[in-house]
């Protein structure tokens, strides 16, 4: 279901899944998936969620049981260390 491929972060130590984005960018994302729900005209989004086919979607995690569809966090988001692998301008 997903194209992406398993690995683990050299930060943290975390298991993480490489999911290549529509843009041909490689991501590294948290393992568990998470329902989303695309925010109503005017309200703003509070995720970036990656579906399993790369699709970047700015959504609201899902608290009931509707839901647009399910992805993962970016592990940028998550990893402690993260500073440490930003690019330097």
């Amino acid at each position: 279901m997903n194209n992406g491929n398993f690995g683990t972060c050299r930060s943290c130590g975390r298991q993480i899944l490489w999911i290549r984005t529509t843009a041909g960018k490689n991501m590294p994302v948290d393992t568990a998936y998470v329902d989303y729900v695309l925010p109503k005209e005017g309200e703003k989004a509070t995720e970036k969620i990656v579906t399993p086919n790369g699709e970047v979607v700015s959504a609201n995690r899902a608290t009931g049981e509707e839901r647009d569809g399910f992805g993962y966090i970016s592990h940028f988001a998550t990893c402690p260390n993260a500073a440490q692998h930003r690019r330097r301008k």
